[in-house]
């Protein structure tokens, strides 16, 4: 969020907060906070640490917290501050006496220097330190993009020494990963220059993030079944399209050795030195988008409510959160809260960028059909919402109460926050909502998943598409048909399904906002992560490599004399 109400906070850039922070040592926040002694952390520095798998497996016993899951409307670029909400959730909770913990995905590099931002947060409600945690952190995603690009050079070593596994180089669907924006690399022919280089093949790069060694770092429940998922991947076929596994090439063991300390979860603190863990960070468009398993159920037993986020709007990130997530883990949501923002509502109400600060009832009303939906959504698997509204200068009295009042004609809680300005204390009313919901008990009467496992693939997606899209239905295209036959046929018909596409509308047309209905989504591919346990379904003209804008991030960004870094947002 970038236009805060508090005047004192109006000149100061979210680094610039961060940089005037007051951050405890991080086994002062761990022994006092948590009661985890200094032996089982591993700190990288002061103010970030590494906390032991075999400490978290020595909680088991412990009864879990509540799970609170931070979710948003269709984003816009106005701003949403769904990472805010949630900061400032967690820090809203322990100001009103609870015990509280965050946990959030570690930011890519490729928004970070591309357009979108870092993911530590806003104004008054980040996560410190800054910014370590939106470039290098602790090196986990160094360490995934290694793994990732291992097995590639395993695979292409295999077929230069003679391919015992006949491992066809045309079928071959293993990508490369960077995480970094860059179109150039989508599509690549590799192993070039004679002989000595191997056979030459077509290749390609995706985005880390969208990895599929990403999406099993974040679902393992542990070291074991790490690297049984990682032997699991099927990096390609046979000439008769047999599938071969990354078992076969003994992938499964160095792969685990690269991702060992990376597999520990990061506790780093809020603004107001809350304990904070980030780990993993799938995108939620064209991934998974939500942090790892691992860091989510060691905060579950550290704290009596966890605030968690799934990327995006509800309609990608909270989906694949409840229907992946949960529904491998055995997890249950005890809330949902939906952000959203006036300017946002009002843009989907069809307002220019540059006209939101004029007031616009009208719009607001049209808008917030994309509101109602999020909510319906939510609904549909039984659980129950609060609305979290990010308070903006430019809101008028007569449009905050426009939409309180709609929001009460569809029996959803509706609170204003100012978190970003005031931190903890100005989503205090959105903290006692949240409990007062969590503790209800309502998501353990009616929570449910969309789907079975049972039901078929291209049913899954339909489900998806017309349930919570509002789609009439879904167009496949033959290649994408052939492949959900083939692995219907293959017994991979009862894992779930991850849909890839646009985060900015319910249909595959970016510039559809508001709630459309009617619309078909087309069905370009259907990839097979084995590892993870999902099935990919790539629908309109979504990358897994993203580009970058004509004027990047980057090009804003530099270290002083003195080592202060500038221009990151």
């Amino acid at each position: 969020m970038s236009n805060p109400n508090n005047q004192h906070t109006k000149t100061l850039s979210d680094i610039e907060i961060a940089q005037a922070a007051t951050m405890k040592p991080i086994l002062e926040i761990a022994r006092d906070r948590l009661g985890i002694d200094a032996q089982h952390l591993s700190p990288y520095g002061h103010t970030k640490a590494k906390l032991s798998l075999e400490y978290i497996s020595s909680l088991k016993d412990r009864p879990d917290g509540k799970l609170i899951l931070v979710s948003a409307i269709t984003p816009t670029p106005a701003g949403e501050g769904k990472t805010t909400t949630t900061v400032g959730l967690g820090d809203a909770l322990n100001h009103i006496g609870k015990k509280a913990m965050i946990c959030l995905r570690e930011p890519s590099l490729g928004p970070c220097f591309g357009v979108k931002g870092g993911a530590a947060g806003g104004g008054y409600a980040q996560v410190v330190p800054m910014e370590d945690i939106n470039l290098h952190f602790t090196g986990d995603f160094h360490a995934i993009g290694a793994a990732n690009n291992l097995l590639s050079a395993l695979i292409d070593n295999h077929i230069y020494w003679g391919n015992e596994l006949g491992l066809d180089p045309r079928r071959i669907s293993w990508r490369r990963a960077i995480d970094m924006n860059d179109r150039s690399l989508r599509s690549i022919v590799s192993s070039l220059g004679g002989v000595a280089n191997g056979y030459p093949r077509e290749d390609g790069f995706d985005i880390t993030v969208a990895s599929e060694i990403m999406a099993i770092f974040c679902l393992a429940s542990d070291r074991a079944d790490l690297q049984r998922r990682l032997g699991s991947i099927i990096v390609g076929q046979t000439r008769d399209k047999k599938p071969i596994r990354a078992s076969q090439l003994m992938a499964a063991g160095p792969l685990s050795v690269l991702l060992r300390d990376a597999l520990a979860p990061n506790l780093v603190q809020t603004l107001e030195n809350n304990p904070a863990i980030i780990h993993g960070g799938p995108f939620a468009n064209i991934a998974h988008g939500c942090n790892s398993l691992i860091a989510t159920k060691a905060a579950l037993k550290l704290s009596d409510y966890v605030v968690t986020e799934a990327g995006f709007g509800a309609d990608l990130g909270a989906e694949k959160f409840i229907d992946i997530k949960c529904r491998k883990a055995g997890l249950r949501p005890d809330c949902v809260v939906i952000v959203a923002t006036i300017r946002a509502l009002k843009m989907h109400g069809g307002v220019a960028k540059d006209q939101l600060k004029h007031e616009n009832i009208d719009a607001l009303r049209k808008g917030f059909a994309n509101l109602e939906r999020h909510v319906d959504n939510m609904r549909s698997f039984g659980l129950p919402a609060v609305v979290s509204i990010n308070r903006f200068s430019a809101d008028t009295e007569a449009e905050m109460k426009t939409l309180l009042e709609l929001c009460a004609k569809i029996g959803v809680d509706c609170v204003l926050a100012d978190h970003w300005a005031s931190g903890g204390a100005g989503a205090a009313e959105v903290a006692k909502t949240v409990v007062k919901l969590t503790d209800s008990g309502q998501a353990a009467k009616n929570f449910k998943l969309l789907y079975p496992d049972t039901m078929k693939l291209e049913d899954k997606v339909r489900t998806i598409a017309t349930k919570l899209y509002g789609a009439s239905g879904i167009a496949i295209d033959a290649d994408a048909q052939a492949r959900f036959n083939e692995l219907e046929a293959g017994g991979f018909g009862h894992l779930p399904v991850c849909i890839a596409k646009t985060q900015y509308s319910f249909s595959t047309d970016a510039n559809a906002k508001g709630a459309p209905s009617g619309h078909v989504i087309p069905v370009r591919d259907v990839l097979l992560l084995a590892g993870a346990e999902f099935v990919v379904v790539v629908c309109g003209d979504i990358m897994r490599m993203p580009g970058l804008p004509k004027v990047p991030s980057a090009n804003h960004m530099e270290v002083t004399a003195d080592g202060r870094i500038t221009g990151l947002f």
